[in-house]
């Protein structure tokens, strides 16, 4: 007789269950943790840790027994794995969780019927709440880091109904943990050496929806209401005495060094760009700068530490003229080669001394019609032009900075895992909409790297920290060097306009099924020293479409991000 075939073992320890991947993960680490402690006390160390997260693990993992009046919110399966993916690692140190705040996954309602009112989401919509560990290590920042063997999502995706109440569900654990270079934090940065100038109106100032004030007091100070050393000179159009005190008092109350002075209205807005540059340079404040600095009231500096540490590269005793061109070539072509003032144009005293001593003839009827390309008179050509006629200095190129003459979504450039050291136009009004004051939120527990910085998970997952978090169903199996293509140039829009800076971009995954992204609307630095982020997805967004026009998913939905410090 021929040998029986045993029957299949029943699973009833299946790995997909976390009780036994804990519990694995316990007894295994707690095997090699009697080996290491003998030698190695710091390693020991965080295997204890490790271990004892893992014990945690068993307990809150308890199946639930919800009462009838509290039930568990439904839910649907993980989103589909595909694709290539990094070998899998499991560094002691991917799983160690160094930080002393709980993980709760408990459905505050009241917070999840404010997103579905003001996002405009379903009243059963996909929510997924997920902890990250911050680890500060000594290692230079990466455009992406692959998290090797980790996963973001867990086995079901829960959707929750607004209209009813659910008991706590337990995290996910251990939570994602990523390594980090451990970069300056934006309250300990330092722009004693720059004064701001701005040129804008007190409508634009005073109404919410394009107010820099929140953006400034970034950049501007130390986020706990005293000043960071960097000088704002605001000049406002169309103000009142009453105006100009109402603008002076906010920007004081935030820590803000400002002085506010009232435009000239019988000046056009370019020679009032150009204003800025002696009314800078005569400023009694000016005996103690290095660098005057004309922008807009849209431009925004993410990573002040690392603006600080580029200026020092240069020489501030020599005239110098610093700024970048437009990413649009066309817009090179028609208005020269110049800085384009909304990333940022920077000059050394020399310079503005030159400048202020020509202002005159700077204004002049003929310099004014020279600076008009067929859009009118600029003030971008205005200062070209004051300095190119008046010397033969020219412009010192600065790639970082970035204008952002980009029509329709952003996110190729927000997803590329860029560290830019200025950022523009990013409030609409015919150009992109972006919410850099919300990005940085993270930088003020994971330090100025970690802005926009790319975490990519094994299940197909990146996190684009502070703009998106994406998932690719077909896996990633493109240049993730290379920009996705998904905004344009306008009005001429040749296909290759932007090439000319960012570079030749990737084809856009917009409609094609493999791409679906969570875009984030709002970040929190909380009391116990987390940062939430929420990011949100609606079902019938026009990007997330598969080839034949159908929608990608059929919910709207909610990912709760929750980044935890580094244990000090």
């Amino acid at each position: 007789m021929g040998a029986a075939i045993l029957p299949p073992a029943h699973r009833c320890f299946n790995m997909r269950n976390p009780i036994a991947r804990a519990l694995v993960l316990t007894f295994g680490i707690l095997a090699i943790g009697a080996l290491l402690l003998r030698t190695d006390t710091n390693v020991g160390a965080v295997l204890l840790d490790t271990a004892n997260s893992a014990k945690a693990a068993v307990t809150l993992q308890k199946p639930l027994s919800p009462p009838p009046s509290s039930p568990l919110p439904e839910s649907t399966p993980a989103l589909q794995e595909h694709g290539n993916r990094p070998a899998k690692s499991t560094s002691p140190s991917s799983f160690s969780n160094s930080s002393t705040v709980p993980m709760t996954c408990d459905y505050d309602m009241k917070r999840l019927k404010r997103w579905q009112e003001q996002y405009n989401l379903q009243k059963q919509f996909e929510y997924t709440k997920r902890y990250i560990q911050i680890l500060r290590e000594s290692i230079p920042r990466k455009s992406m880091t692959n998290l090797y063997g980790q996963e973001f999502l867990p086995d079901e995706i829960k959707v929750v109904d607004v209209n009813q109440q659910y008991q706590p569900d337990p995290c996910p654990e251990p939570p994602l943990v990523v390594p980090v270079s451990k970069s300056p934090f934006p309250s300990t940065a330092n722009l004693s050496d720059f004064m701001f100038g701005v040129s804008t109106t007190y409508k634009r100032f005073s109404d919410p929806r394009t107010s820099p004030l929140k953006e400034w007091t970034y950049w501007l100070t130390d986020g706990r209401g005293k000043s960071n050393g960097g000088k704002l000179i605001l000049m406002l159009l169309e103000a009142s005495d009453d105006e100009l005190e109402d603008a002076t008092e906010q920007l004081l109350a935030v820590g803000i060094d400002v002085d506010v002075f009232r435009s000239n209205p019988a000046q056009i807005m370019a020679v009032r760009y150009l204003t800025l540059v002696p009314t800078m340079y005569t400023h009694p404040d000016r005996v103690n700068k290095k660098w005057l600095v004309t922008c807009d009231d849209d431009t925004f500096f993410p990573s002040v530490h690392a603006l600080v540490e580029r200026f020092e590269q240069y020489d501030y005793t020599f005239p110098m003229y610093i700024g970048t061109f437009s990413e649009d070539v066309n817009n090179v072509q028609r208005h020269g080669s110049q800085a384009f003032g909304g990333a940022g144009v920077f000059l050394s005293m020399p310079m503005a001394d030159l400048v202020s001593n020509f202002y005159q003839s700077c204004i002049s009827d003929q310099k004014i019609q020279e600076s008009n390309s067929g859009w009118g008179p600029q003030g971008d050509i205005l200062l070209r032009k004051c300095i190119y006629d008046n010397s033969d200095y020219k412009l010192t190129l600065l790639n970082d900075i970035w204008q952002l003459d980009i029509h329709g979504d952003p996110s190729g450039f927000y997803e590329s895992g860029i560290k830019p050291l200025s950022l523009h136009h990013y409030r609409g009004g015919g150009w992109h909409v972006a919410h850099p004051w919300h990005y940085t939120k993270i930088a003020h527990i994971c330090g100025e790297d970690c802005t926009l910085q790319r975490f990519r998970t094994e299940d197909d997952f990146v996190i684009s920290n502070g703009f998106s978090v994406a998932y690719y169903p077909e896996g990633i199996n493109f240049d993730v060097n290379q920009m996705e293509g998904t905004f344009h140039a306008a009005p001429e829009d040749h296909g290759w306009n932007n090439d000319f800076i960012l570079g030749p971009q990737r084809p856009s995954l917009h409609k094609t099924g493999k791409k679906l992204s969570w875009d984030l609307q709002e970040a929190t630095v909380n009391d116990d020293g987390t940062v939430t982020q929420v990011y949100v997805r609606k079902h019938d967004d026009w990007r997330w479409k598969n080839t034949d026009g159908t929608a990608m998913a059929n919910r709207d939905g909610v990912m709760e991000l929750v980044w935890l410090p580094e244990r000090v």
